[in-house]
């Protein structure tokens, strides 16, 4: 299986495992929103320094995980070509900051290397709370969600054409690579000087294939904004699992307590 392939099938897996059932995944979507966006805005708000506050954060959306019935393994598989990215962030802090915060011996921890780690498991996390956001929330009802939010239509109908028709673009890219590759026998990839042409008939073509979907949109009565998703009435489970997330999460922000576990591990 080629990467195009590859890419087409890990937008119907994610599709898949919207559509699973658990818990997790009947929790109301809004709800679901509001806890993420508190988790990434609390994770981010940690001092770089403070490590292990931070590690307890990492417990929220591996748990969510555990009863979602999605592995954190493939979390991490989807995210393989984000977390390097993420993670190269903060390399340039050990060199900017030498301020010694733990000695072991003649070992020395500076705050860069700490600011370093912390700023890696900041993005780490926020990337798993996303991922776990759209592997257990269709698209339709995360744009509903985000209507009921008053955010505005054109940005929830650019989001949701942008997923829908990522996959047309794909499959576009795949018959022109295959074109190419009939005229090209022999050769490894798209040379350097076929780019700029590539990218512009690439370009033209998308531009056609927005043009029909566009007027097949309008034949069926578009007229600027989408009829969502029907999200049904919050219940009382997801206003329960809102707020007990919200109150597990500002404790973790704001009590220690990695000292209150480790205090309890040594007695």
């Amino acid at each position: 299986m080629d990467r195009l392939s590859q890419a087409q099938s890990e937008l119907r897996e994610m599709d898949a495992l919207a559509a699973m059932d658990s818990p997790v995944h009947r929790i109301h979507p809004m709800c679901k929103l509001y806890v993420t966006i508190l988790y990434i805005v609390t994770v981010v708000s940690f001092p770089k320094y403070n490590f292990s506050g931070l590690l307890v954060m990492v417990i929220f959306p591996v748990l969510l995980f555990q009863a979602a019935g999605i592995s954190v393994k493939l979390c991490f598989y989807k995210l393989r070509i984000v977390l390097p990215l993420v993670c190269a962030v903060g390399l340039a802090n050990p060199f900017l900051d030498h301020t010694p915060v733990l000695r072991m011996g003649g070992l020395v921890l500076t705050g860069g290397v700490l600011s370093m780690v912390t700023l890696m498991m900041k993005g780490v996390f926020s990337l798993m709370a996303s991922f776990l956001l759209i592997s257990t929330t269709s698209i339709d009802s995360l744009c509903a969600a985000l209507r009921k939010l008053h955010l505005p239509g054109i940005l929830t109908t650019l989001l949701l054409l942008t997923y829908r028709y990522i996959g047309v673009m794909i499959q576009e890219v795949a018959v022109m690579t295959q074109a190419y590759r009939l005229r090209a026998p022999g050769q490894k990839g798209i040379h350097i000087s076929a780019w700029g042409s590539f990218l512009g008939q690439l370009l033209l073509r998308s531009a056609d294939r927005a043009e029909e979907l566009y007027s097949s949109m309008r034949l069926r009565g578009f007229q600027g904004d989408f009829h969502y998703a029907d999200v049904p009435a919050c219940r009382v489970s997801s206003l329960l699992f809102a707020v007990g997330a919200t109150i597990l999460i500002l404790a973790a922000r704001y009590l220690n307590i990695a000292g209150l576990l480790g205090s309890l591990v040594m007695r």
